[in-house]
C-alpha cells in the first residue's frame, strides 16, 4: 500500500500542472466574458480642439462644472452647426408678422432679437424639402407695439396659421409638429389660444415656461427673458467687492413678490424695496447694487420668470430662484444649481438663514460658474457662437429628432 502511495505521489505532477492550466484558462475565459458584458466606456471627445469638430468657439476649460454632460453638449453643437436648417414661411405683412431691428430694446427684446438672427443666419434655407423645422414667424409682441387688441392679435394669429396650413403641404404631415413659433411676452402666448392644435402640437419657444399654463418642458422651449442693452458691463470675479448678502427691488406684481417684501423688507441684511429704485436717487443705483451684492432675489411677476435672472448673471450677482413651476432656460444644457440658488416659493420664509448657510466657499464656486455661463444669456446681431440664439437653436435642434417626416 505504501508502495502503491509513493508511487502514485512521484507520477502526480503532470495532471497537477495541467489541472492548474485548466484552472487559470477557465478564470480567463470567465473575466473576459464579465468583461464583455459591462457596457463600454463613452469615447472622450476632443473638446478643447475645436477644429476637429467644427466649433466656430471653444467651450470654456471648466465645463464640467455648469454643464449637465459636455462631452454631449459639444457634439451636439457641432451637429447643429453643420446641419440643421430651418424654413421660414414668407407669407404675410412684414409690419404685422416679422419683428423689426427698432424693437431689439427691453425685457421682451428675445422675440425681436431671435426673428431678427434667425432670417440673417446659416441655419435658414430656402428649400422647405431640406428644412428639419419649419418656423411661423408671426409676432405678438410686434402687433402688440402696433397697439393691436389682444382680440384682434388672437383672430390675426388664427387667419394667418390656417392659411399656411391650406396653402402649404407641410403642416399636415405631422400635423405642426415639426413647426415652432416664437412669443416672450405672455400676451404673445395667449395670441396663440385660438388654434388649440398648434399649442398642443407644435414646438413654443416662450418667456413665460409655467408648467402650470400648458407649458410641455419635453416639446416646448424656456426663452431667456434679456433686458438689453445692459446699463453697465459685465460683472464677475470681483467677490471681494460684494459685501451685501441679498438684494431685491420691485412692484408687488405678484403673491410671492408681496411676501417677500412684507417679510424682508426691514431687515438689515437682505436690502429689500418693495418699489423699484427711484432715478432721482442716483445714476443707475438699482444697477450698481447688483455689483456689491452676493445674492440677487428673482421672484415671479405676473410670469414665473423675471428679467432680473439674466440681469441677475450678466451683473455677476448669483440669482436666487423663487418661482414655483418654472422651467428654467437652457435646463437641457446647463445645471443651474452650480450657479444660481433655485427654491421654492415656500422657502420665501427662511430666505435669510439659507443663504447665511451657504459658505463663503461655497459661494466663491457659485460665482465663478456664474461667470461661465454669461455668454450664454446675452443676446448678438449677428450672433455669436454659443450666444443666447445658438442655445435656443441648440433646444430647437434637440428637439427636432422628436419626429421627423
Amino acid at each position: 500500500m505504501a508502495g502503491r502511495l509513493a508511487g502514485a505521489g512521484a507520477s502526480s505532477p503532470l495532471p497537477r500542472a495541467l489541472l492548474l492550466l485548466a484552472a487559470v484558462a477557465l478564470f480567463s475565459i470567465s473575466f473576459l466574458s464579465l468583461r464583455s458584458l459591462r457596457p463600454a466606456a463613452a469615447p472622450s471627445l476632443p473638446l478643447d480642439e475645436p477644429r476637429r469638430l467644427r466649433f466656430s468657439s471653444p467651450l470654456p476649460a471648466s465645463r464640467p462644472s455648469v454643464y449637465h454632460s459636455p462631452e454631449a453638449f459639444a457634439a451636439g453643437y457641432a451637429e447643429m452647426e453643420r446641419s440643421f436648417k430651418v424654413y421660414i414661411y414668407p407669407d404675410g405683412d412684414p409690419k404685422t408678422f416679422y419683428q423689426t431691428p427698432r424693437k431689439l430694446t427691453g425685457k421682451y427684446a428675445s422675440e425681436g432679437y431671435f426673428f431678427q438672427n434667425i432670417r440673417e443666419s446659416r441655419f435658414r434655407t430656402e428649400d422647405p424639402d431640406k428644412a428639419d423645422l419649419f418656423f411661423v414667424p408671426i409676432s405678438p409682441h410686434k402687433m402688440r407695439g402696433k397697439g393691436t387688441s389682444y382680440e384682434n392679435m388672437t383672430m390675426i394669429v388664427k387667419d394667418y396659421v390656417e392659411g399656411l396650413i391650406s396653402k402649404y403641404p407641410y403642416w399636415n404631415r405631422t400635423l405642426g409638429a415639426d413647426h415652432f413659433f416664437v412669443a416672450c411676452h405672455d400676451v404673445g402666448v395667449r395670441a396663440f389660444e385660438g388654434l388649440p392644435f398648434m399649442v398642443k402640437n407644435s414646438i413654443r419657444a416662450v418667456c413665460s415656461p409655467s408648467y402650470n399654463v400648458d407649458f410641455i418642458p419635453h416639446k416646448d422651449v424656456a426663452l431667456p427673458q434679456v433686458l438689453q442693452p445692459f446699463a453697465l458691463p459685465e460683472g464677475g470675479n470681483d467677490i471681494e467687492n460684494r459685501t451685501n448678502l441679498g438684494f431685491w427691488a420691485g412692484h408687488r406684481n405678484s403673491k410671492i413678490r408681496v411676501i417677500l417684501a412684507r417679510v424682508w423688507e426691514n431687515d438689515t441684511e437682505l436690502a429689500i424695496s418693495n418699489n423699484r429704485i427711484n432715478r432721482a436717487i442716483g445714476e443707475l443705483v438699482y444697477q450698481k447694487q447688483f455689483y456689491r451684492t452676493k445674492f440677487c432675489i428673482c421672484p415671479g411677476g405676473s410670469q414665473v420668470n423675471s428679467a432680473r435672472i439674466s440681469d441677475s448673471i450678466h451683473y455677476g450677482c448669483v440669482p436666487v430662484i423663487l418661482s414655483d413651476y418654472y422651467d428654467l432656460p437652457f435646463n437641457d444644457v446647463l445645471d443651474w444649481r452650480k450657479f444660481a440658488v433655485v427654491l421654492k416659493e415656500r422657502d420665501v420664509y427662511e430666505l435669510k438663514s439659507i443663504l447665511k448657510s451657504i459658505s463663503q466657499q461655497e459661494f466663491v464656486a457659485l460665482h465663478k460658474s456664474l461667470v461661465q455661463v454669461q455668454k450664454h444669456f446675452v443676446w448678438h446681431s449677428p450672433p455669436v457662437p454659443y450666444d443666447a440664439f445658438h442655445m435656443v437653436m441648440y433646444e430647437l435642434w434637440l428637439r427636432h429628432h422628436v419626429i421627423k417626416y
